[in-house]
């Protein structure tokens, strides 16, 4: 049985001048230009926008920021969304997942590393850059820090420059994974989840 969204979505009629200045701001940026995204879609914003909404100062620098991470990271398409499914994994964050599972796949990952991510398993076939994101990006989620040769590994093949836009995406996406968790968001038309439970370790 599916649980009830706590942030209901917001009519735009009832937006206030401040909601309705960060909706703009979010439809008219780099996000309302993919398909299927929560920002190019008609009505009231869906996905974690409608959560940012409650807190539109807050939110418009949480956009903003985000646009930055998502479109004008250091890191190539494919590894930045790697890094966020890993992070929507680490924090089983279904809608996060389903948002950009098929980003990544579209940027160019192998839909069997996306798959091993999923269920929770290393990739068995990633190649030296997606091993780099891997490590650095689930040592950094479960021990809240990187080793020295971790963190060797990522700044000699991305630069410091890198290093920071790889902290950078896996932080922010932390921060919808909470917005989306607390909320409940339900997944566009009624979709299956698309992430198993995994076993929390001690």
């Amino acid at each position: 049985m599916s649980t009830p969204q706590r942030f209901k979505p917001i009519p735009l009629e009832h937006l206030t001048p401040e909601q309705r200045t960060l909706a703009e701001a979010i439809r008219s940026g780099p996000r309302s230009s993919l398909k299927n995204s929560a920002a190019a879609r008609p009505g009231p914003l869906g996905g974690p926008f409608n959560v940012w909404l409650r807190s539109p100062g807050i939110g418009n620098l949480i956009q903003s920021l985000g646009a930055e991470i998502r479109f004008r990271s250091s890191l190539p398409s494919k590894l930045n969304e790697f890094a966020i499914i890993i992070t929507a994994r680490h924090w089983t964050s279904q809608y996060e997942w389903f948002a950009h599972h098929r980003l990544a796949l579209e940027a160019g990952l192998d839909p069997a590393v996306a798959e091993d991510v999923a269920q929770g398993r290393r990739p068995a076939k990633m190649d030296r850059d997606e091993t780099i994101v891997y490590d650095f990006s689930r040592e950094l989620h479960e021990t809240q820090g990187v080793s020295d040769a971790t963190y060797q590994a990522a700044v000699d093949r991305f630069g410091e420059r890198g290093v920071m836009d790889l902290i950078a995406v896996n932080g922010f996406y932390v921060l919808v994974s909470m917005a989306l968790n607390v909320d409940r968001t339900p997944l566009p038309g009624g979709a299956p989840l698309p992430l198993p439970k995994l076993p929390r370790s001690a």
